[in-house]
């Protein structure tokens, strides 16, 4: 009899323990990756500071130290969930290439990843993609959403000229199947706050998703939706609870709407990223209102850890600069055009969704 409650308390605590993935949970993540270039020079792009006589003497060297700091970065939020990503969003990258580079790297070989990418009009020059699992995604179609002026009630601050001169990264859109339901990702990367400015450009990025989100919703009827992406904004700026209309509480999220689970965790001091010792959370995984209120059965938002929150910011020790002026901050790339050989100015961030 003792041996068989030893056996009984061991099956049912390796129950306990087994990795959320493996019970029908899937993890849908944001990173961006701060400036994935190549050290080739493409004419039609602004890398000129990131080749290997640029300015930040971009080699051959560093650009596999960077690939293979990212993909370290992916393998531990793997090892944090018990499996890889089911869609994991990225911005701040130069072009399928580098990409392609990121998830041949042996790191990530278990997730076989496949891409979507399309080449988008910022002056920068980076885009925004998308990584995916085939073997729990089914792909079906995709949009490069352009950023457009047309439509909008959106107070707009630039001139015609302006605003028809005006580049910025197209947001990605990624539509699928996940356990058979119908799936849309928007993956979008919104305009700069350099010089205090583009609050009303970021708020119109918001108010393209919403408006496309609500087409995908009359298309496919029930659809559930997740946005994510470096919304240079807090989740409590007018680009995310007016115009996206995502909301700070759950039991709060209004039918054809969208739920923040950062913007709790924002006020309870959490970060994603720091400029002069204030945290911010700008890269955030919104659900839709189909996906938090799903029917029993269905694929739903799941809380996450002891705290139980509905988010993650993803760090561990090696992801964080541990002294001088910029200590407890994201180890970066570069710091005051010095290599640092670190991995992002930003965490990742991720939700968990399942049954």
């Amino acid at each position: 009899m003792r041996r068989i409650f030893i056996i009984l308390f061991t099956v049912l605590m390796s129950a306990a323990s087994v990795p959320a993935q493996s019970r029908h949970n899937y993890v849908v993540g944001f990173y961006n990756l701060e400036n994935l270039f190549d050290t080739y020079n493409d004419p039609v792009k602004n890398d000129e500071e990131y080749l290997p006589d640029g300015k930040n003497e971009w080699t051959e060297v560093k650009y596999q130290k960077k690939l293979h700091n990212m993909a370290t970065v992916i393998a531990e939020m793997a090892k944090a969930n018990g499996a890889f990503h089911t869609i994991l969003g990225v911005s701040e990258l130069e072009n399928r290439l580098v990409l392609e580079d990121l998830v041949s790297q042996p790191e990530l070989a278990g997730a076989n990843f496949q891409i979507v990418h399309y080449d988008g009009p910022d002056r920068r020059g980076v885009d925004v993609g998308l990584l995916y699992r085939a073997d729990q995604f089914e792909y079906l179609d995709s949009e490069s959403i352009p950023f457009s002026f047309e439509g909008t009630q959106v107070p707009i601050t630039l001139t015609k000229e302006e605003q028809q001169n005006f580049r910025t990264r197209d947001i990605l859109m990624v539509h699928g199947l996940i356990a058979g339901e119908h799936f849309a990702f928007y993956v979008t990367h919104l305009p700069s706050r350099i010089g205090g400015k583009g609050g009303d450009l970021r708020s119109l990025g918001g108010d393209i998703i919403r408006r496309h989100s609500e087409k995908m919703s009359q298309k496919y009827p029930g659809i559930k939706m997740v946005v994510m992406g470096d919304m240079n904004d807090d989740p409590h700026d007018d680009s995310m609870s007016k115009w996206l209309g995502a909301v700070r509480r759950i039991e709060d999220t209004p039918k054809g709407g969208f739920f923040n689970p950062f913007w709790q965790m924002h006020a309870d001091g959490y970060g994603s990223l720091a400029y002069r010792d204030v945290w911010s959370i700008y890269d955030q995984v919104i659900p839709s209102e189909t996906l938090v209120n799903a029917a029993k059965g269905s694929l739903k938002i799941q809380k996450i850890g002891k705290k139980g929150y509905y988010g993650v910011v993803f760090k561990r020790p090696f992801m964080v600069t541990q002294k001088g002026p910029y200590k407890n901050y994201p180890l970066r790339t570069f710091s005051n055009g010095k290599f640092m050989n670190g991995y992002s100015d930003h965490f990742p961030t991720y939700i968990v969704i399942g049954k």
